[in-house]
């Protein structure tokens, strides 16, 4: 650590209740020494909705901040023990191997959030890997997070990402990097699993117990046990989770039970991407070899992972193991009607369908909605674009659609839609092309244009990963100056095309 802090830090208003309940769900740590730390983004909106006093501070002292060179006097650094399924197998032991939880604050809306820093070094938890970050991950979490707060999706977000003046070693050399991430916890399904696998029932009951009182303090009552009630609401949040991912064509590409929130946030953006090209078998991740973690796996990789929630659970279901396994089997068979309303909602809203309740009508939108979407995938038509030509075609342009279906049946398909969203041909409807409009994004962060970005700040220039970071935070509106970064990614950068986990 630097001997010589370069300003005092003010207060910080932290409230850590993590530490000060749960003080044996984790292990106190420091982060490690960097040589030459360096702020490369900070998130100034961010920092006002947490109220934290970083206007007082300068460069160098946020650099030292922001790498744990110098923490406030409220910060309690601790590493979070969790076990985790990967990829279906189970690992009693993961934890914290590279970040550390350093506060809690409660923001302007009210909402209590974690502080982390992530690849801040080794801690006990490390399994023999160096603890580090690299640059180019830490700023892929950082534009991912952005991109799906901008689309209205629950998600953690990026504070800040410095640089540490060393180098990281993963398939070649990177800049190391810190990051600094926002949650609404890290409670995740893997917490539940690692104390449920060690037998630990009491430590399991506080977990629930605090768990609940954080995220669903609505939920709380005398009538149901709170395990119960926290399997209710993890499942309903991540049924709407995985729908929204679902409308927008993100692949969160490792949805391990450790990268699963209690919260319902989306987290840890690893080998992460949008789809381009609608095929629902796509998989960017290169170690996802058989595509468990494929788009169309998604809601079938969410209910397996609450089932694993829910046998954590089991022991404070019920006395009576039979019942206990009962009430968690109810919870988990009506997720997939939890996860259907919430995408139909979605999907609806894509296609500017209102919201009728009739059976009949709710059995038509199904039907043209998956006919939609068959068109889609039997054209490999981008996903994104596909949805925003119908933007064009309301108001008299059919050319952009046309072009990414070349097929018959799209007017076949396009006369029932009209006829169900009161289209008239050869007429003009701004006012549904403007709903059309606020439902499906122009811009997305394209892969090809994110690879660029990222490769280009491994560089030394953060040019181009500063302008994708402000084109994506307005993704519904056209604009001309980002035209270059809505465009597709070219076929032959998508043909090779693969992502990792950067750890």
């Amino acid at each position: 650590m630097p001997s010589t802090p370069h300003v005092a830090l003010p207060p910080f208003p932290f409230d850590n209740t993590f530490v000060r309940e749960l003080p044996d769900f984790a292990i106190p740590w420091q982060p490690d020494p960097v040589p030459d730390p360096k702020l490369v983004y900070l998130n100034h909106e961010l920092a006002a909705e947490l109220d934290l006093p970083l206007a007082m501070l300068d460069e160098a002292t946020c650099a030292a901040l922001f790498t744990g060179q110098q923490l406030p006097a409220e910060a309690e650094p601790v590493a979070q023990a969790y076990a985790g399924h990967q990829f279906g197998g189970f690992a009693p032991v993961l934890g914290d191997g590279r970040a550390l939880l350093w506060g809690e604050v409660v923001d302007r809306h009210g909402n209590r959030r974690d502080l982390m820093f992530k690849g801040s070094g080794p801690t006990p938890f490390s399994r023999g890997g160096d603890g580090k970050g690299a640059l180019g991950a830490m700023l892929k979490e950082a534009l991912y997070g952005e991109a799906l707060h901008a689309l209205g999706i629950p998600t953690t977000r990026a504070l800040a990402v410095a640089t540490t003046g060393e180098w990281v070693v993963r398939t070649h050399r990177h800049p190391g990097a810190i990051l600094t991430r926002v949650a609404a916890s890290h409670l995740r399904v893997g917490t539940f699993a690692f104390f449920a696998a060690l037998g630990e029932r009491e430590k399991l009951e506080r977990l629930t117990r605090y768990a609940l009182a954080r995220h669903y303090p609505e939920r709380v009552t005398d009538t149901a046990p709170p395990a119960l009630a926290l399997l209710e609401a993890v499942a309903e949040q991540h049924a709407h989770l995985v729908a929204q991912w679902m409308a927008v064509g993100f692949i969160h590409g490792v949805m391990n039970t450790d990268n699963m929130t209690i919260s319902g946030e989306s987290i840890d953006f690893g080998p992460c991407a949008f789809l381009e090209p609608f095929d629902p078998q796509t998989v960017f991740s290169s170690i996802d070899r058989f595509g468990r973690y494929a788009y169309r796996e998604q809601p079938r990789i969410a209910q397996w992972n609450l089932a694993r929630l829910a046998e954590a659970l089991l022991p404070l279901l019920d006395p009576d193991p039979h019942t206990a396994v009962t009430l968690a089997n109810r919870v988990l068979e009506r997720f997939p009607a939890l996860y259907e309303a919430a995408w139909l909602a979605a999907m609806r809203r894509k296609l500017g369908l209102t919201p009728d309740g009739d059976a009949r009508t709710i059995a038509h939108d199904r039907a043209l909605i998956s006919d939609w979407l068959d068109l889609l995938a039997t054209h490999a038509a981008d996903f994104t674009a596909a949805f925003r030509a119908l933007v064009r075609f309301s108001v008299g342009n059919d050319a952009p659609l046309r072009a990414l279906i070349p097929d018959p049946e799209l007017s076949r398909w396009l006369e029932r839609w009209q006829h169900r969203v009161g289209l008239v041909p050869g007429q003009l409807n701004h006012a549904l092309a403007e709903r059309l409009a606020q439902a499906n994004p122009w811009l997305i962060p394209r892969n090809e244009a994110v690879t660029a970005a990222l490769s280009a700040a491994e560089a030394g220039s953060l040019t181009p990963f500063e302008r994708l970071l402000v084109a994506i935070q307005n993704p519904f509106r056209e604009n001309p100056a980002y035209a270059d970064l809505a465009r597709p990614s070219s076929p032959e950068f998508l043909a090779q095309f693969r992502t990792t986990c950067g750890t």
